[in-house]
């Protein structure tokens, strides 16, 4: 717990117990209302469960078909989506085991272990879990050293895809991020876009699935916009569940998600979340983000290291 202690503390500065800072939830339905508070670990009828990438908004229209079709085939307690604030609010639940699954950037799924929680699953498309970096059309940026004075949107300080590898890209590009650049995080995917579009930062980072959904959403706006850069690539997002999670609900939690490429209706919802499917996973696949973040330690910025 330590451990995952010092990331909240070099994000957040300090932790107040009982705070709600740090998602996925409903806009309907009275069972999913948006959750937003520090709770209590015990479990009662079902199991919590909640994930980072987007503002709770989104999250809950992207992520509640997967939730309905896990239910659907668990038996036992189901799966209960609940919101964060933003990915800080996120880490604070997992630093107090609030949570007993999440679906997690690969930097939290990392940190979460010598918390409390064991690595089952993750997402496929590992080529798909990279930076990206966005300009305006008309912003005339051609070369890193045009963002030199400028400010960068970032979802979230420790947002792996659309902060970490960008800023490491930077740095190998010749930019020292603590210096050379205005760092802004600004709290999720769609508010680091909106940044570019507005005109409030001269480049914003993101990851493809993010960029795909906006592009679908909003295509005007999108159109308005072009990825500058690319990054390169690290293992996709984890799943991890408390180490109180009977072995037995994991395992059938991971037997239904890395079945869903077979059966139509999973299909259908791995096409809404914009994912091919999900399969087993361990500690050693996430071995070199371990990799990753120790040379950007060394070598960018300071992070809280597992």
């Amino acid at each position: 717990m330590a451990r995952f202690g010092g990331l909240i503390r070099k994000l957040l500065g300090i932790v107040v117990l009982g705070v709600p800072l740090w998602g996925c939830d409903d806009n309907g339905a009275a069972d999913y209302q948006p959750d937003y508070t520090i709770k209590s670990s015990v479990r009662e009828n079902s199991y919590r469960f909640s994930c980072p990438f987007s503002t709770p908004e989104t999250l809950f229209a992207t992520y509640l078909p997967l939730v309905e079709y896990v239910n659907a085939r668990m038996g036992g307690p189901k799966l209960k989506l609940e919101a964060s604030r933003d990915y800080e609010s996120f880490e604070q639940k997992l630093y107090y085991r609030n949570l007993d699954f999440a679906l997690a950037n690969p930097y939290q799924t990392v940190m979460a272990v010598p918390n409390g929680y064991r690595i089952f699953a993750k997402m496929a498309d590992d080529s798909q879990f990279r930076g990206l970096v966005l300009v305006r059309r008309d912003s005339g940026v051609q070369s890193v050293d045009n963002l030199i004075g400028k400010a960068v949107s970032y979802p979230a300080n420790s947002a792996l895809a659309s902060t970490l590898l960008p800023q490491a890209f930077f740095h190998e590009n010749g930019l020292d991020i603590k210096t050379d650049i205005d760092n802004r995080y600004v709290g999720s995917e769609e508010s680091a876009i909106l940044n570019v579009f507005l005109g409030n930062a001269v480049a914003g980072t993101t990851w493809p699935q993010a960029w795909a959904r906006f592009q679908r959403d909003d295509p005007l706006k999108a159109a308005q916009l072009k990825v500058q850069w690319e990054t390169k690539s690290l293992p996709n997002n984890g799943w991890v569940a408390r180490d109180d999670v009977p072995p037995e609900v994991v395992a059938k939690l991971t037997e239904i998600l890395a079945g869903m490429p077979n059966d139509p209706e999973g299909r259908k919802v791995l096409e809404h979340i914009m994912v091919s499917g999900f399969e087993p996973a361990d500690d050693a696949t996430f071995a070199p983000v371990q990799d990753f973040l120790r040379h950007f330690n060394e070598t960018v910025r300071e992070v809280a290291l597992p």
